[in-house]
């Protein structure tokens, strides 16, 4: 027998892996043969795309986007931009070549219209739409769902609290229902209870912030394709008139054409500077501009208007910005014979704040030769201690201005546009200034100087002041503003209206007293919501307490 049971025990053990303590009937899984893996599903190309798309269309992607969009956008702040600044740009290309160079490289200076921010914008607006309409059809199914049907321990949600009260269930359950439409909460009743839900407009913001974000990228891109802006120098006395020619620089949309250009001129009457005189620590510093013009529609009389910093004028559809001003003198060449051959003003780009500036004269025609004049201008003319001139204020009180003049070849005859606002002086020889024989010319308004080698004479006229005038033409300001508009409300209504559920249930006891159960659910954080059911039962035992002594 000993043996027998000996036998019988180790069959069990055998069975059970040897551990005494498992059942003898109990048997464990088979172990997997070596070779067997798990093996891992393949997504495949429709798989991946999936995957890709909704890591895309995720809003933690859509608000990097967003971010990333407002970094790349610094670039443009911080360095001068083609279509805004030409001038900027050509100025920064001269003083900084070797930047400038890496700057076009990565397209900088188009900044809003390289590639790389171009690639942020488009995957923001498809991130954004991606968003948006899944969202959008969820909230519609939500908004046509009931209410969700009462928990059945309310004791377990937040807010929880209970009344007391001796009007029946379906009293308290009617006024229940009656207070929480009230408050615009929509109602369902299941059996002795009230279901309510409200805060549906917090998700409706969130939408309407979301698709007024689309709207602006849209209405951005349009209005970047039909729009343009032009770069235009005037002078006073003159007048520009709104056609592809007259502008000193141009940048039209992608889909510009030139019926886009309403006929209409400009002319600048004066230009009013004010500066600041009393304050000894800021003296010359600029407090004001003001630009007289005159403008022409064609059709209408012409209307007297002001263009100041900031305050851009209107006009047929563009708003025209004050960007610069500076000297424009007016400078009078006569040959030999005492013939007048150039008489134009000519704009010298300030380069201090004192409105001390440099001049460019090219006299291709006239002359025995050809001519080109740097000339310093100098509004109040001061000399420092090493005996050179320096504007010292920037208004016209003692005026010079100096001339070095080169003759030669001008590089204007080979058909090869050239910058006004500089003189190539390769191939030019200086007859007057410091690496020649004869002095540099020294003129004040009125002055008359004979030019080297009997070439003529050169007479300072006049110095009048000129204004540089940004035109600007887009269509899609109002459509913006109204996304704007939308924008703001939207995110002001998905920041402060809250998403609630309320449940209100009813039982009585054999005494015949109604014990009433409040509570409620927040969907995000709602620091109000014990406060609201506690404020809300109060009004409900309120409510009832007038209804049963009635």
């Amino acid at each position: 027998m000993a043996s027998t049971h000996s036998s019988d025990s180790e069959a069990g053990d055998s069975v059970t892996g040897g551990d005494a303590t498992r059942p003898s009937d109990h048997m464990d899984a088979p172990t997997p043969a070596p070779e067997s893996k798990i093996t891992q599903p393949k997504l495949g190309l429709a798989g991946y795309g999936r995957f890709f798309w909704r890591q895309l269309t995720s809003m933690r992607t859509a608000l990097f986007l967003l971010l990333l969009l407002a970094v790349a956008a610094i670039p443009g702040s911080l360095v001068p931009q083609i279509t805004s600044d030409p001038n900027g740009v050509i100025a920064y290309r001269n003083n900084y070549p070797d930047t400038a160079a890496i700057l076009d490289f990565f397209q900088v200076f188009n900044t809003y219209s390289s590639v790389w921010f171009s690639s942020i914008y488009l995957l923001l607006f498809i991130s954004l739409i991606g968003c948006v309409l899944p969202r959008t059809k969820h909230h519609f199914d939500a908004l046509r769902a009931r209410p969700p049907k009462t928990p059945a321990r309310l004791s377990r949600l937040q807010g929880f609290t209970t009344r007391t009260t001796e009007a029946d269930v379906t009293t308290t359950i009617d006024s229940a229902r009656g207070l929480l439409r009230s408050q615009r909460y929509r109602t369902e009743l299941y059996g002795d209870s009230v279901s309510a839900e409200r805060g549906y407009l917090r998700e409706t913001g969130n939408l309407v912030f979301h698709a007024a974000l689309v709207g602006v990228l849209v209405t951005v891109g349009i209005g970047g394709g039909f729009g343009y802006t032009g770069q235009r120098v005037v002078v006073e006395g003159y007048a520009f008139s709104n056609s592809l020619a007259s502008y000193d620089s141009f940048n039209p949309g992608r889909f510009f054409s030139d019926d886009a250009l309403d006929p209409y001129t400009v002319a600048l009457d004066s230009f009013e500077p004010v500066y600041e005189i009393e304050n000894q620590q800021a003296i010359g510093q600029a407090i004001d501009f003001t630009a007289n013009v005159t403008t022409t529609v064609r059709g209408d009389e012409p209307q007297q208007s002001q263009i100041k910093v900031n305050e851009p004028l209107s006009l047929s559809g563009t708003n025209l910005y004050l960007l610069g001003n500076g000297y424009a003198p007016v400078i009078t060449v006569r040959d030999a014979d005492d013939k007048v051959i150039w008489s134009q003003p000519t704009p010298c780009l300030p380069f201090d704040a004192n409105l001390g500036s440099t001049c460019i004269i090219k006299v291709p025609d006239g002359l025995d030769q050809q001519i080109g004049m740097l000339g310093f201008l100098y509004p109040t003319a001061g000399t420092l201690s090493s005996g050179a001139l320096a504007s010292v204020y920037p208004d016209l009180v003692s005026p010079v201005l100096t001339l070095e003049v080169y003759e030669g070849d001008l590089g204007l005859d080979n058909g090869q546009g050239t910058n006004a606002y500089s003189l190539n002086t390769d191939s030019l020889e200086q007859i007057a200034g410091r690496s020649s024989d004869a002095e540099t010319l020294r003129l004040t308004p009125g002055d008359r100087l004979e030019l080297p080698n009997g070439l003529g004479s050169v007479e300072l006229t006049s110095i009048p002041r000129f204004v540089s005038l940004d035109v600007h033409h887009d269509p899609s300001q109002l459509p913006v503003l109204l996304f704007a508009m939308l924008l703001f409300g939207g995110l002001i209504t998905s920041l402060f209206v809250p998403r609630r559920r309320m449940w209100v249930a009813a039982t009585t006891d054999a005494a015949g007293v109604t014990t009433v159960e409040y509570a409620a659910l927040a969907r995000g954080d709602d620091p109000n919501l014990e406060a609201a059911v506690a404020d809300f039962a109060d009004k409900h035992s309120q409510q009832l307490r007038v209804r049963v002594e009635s």
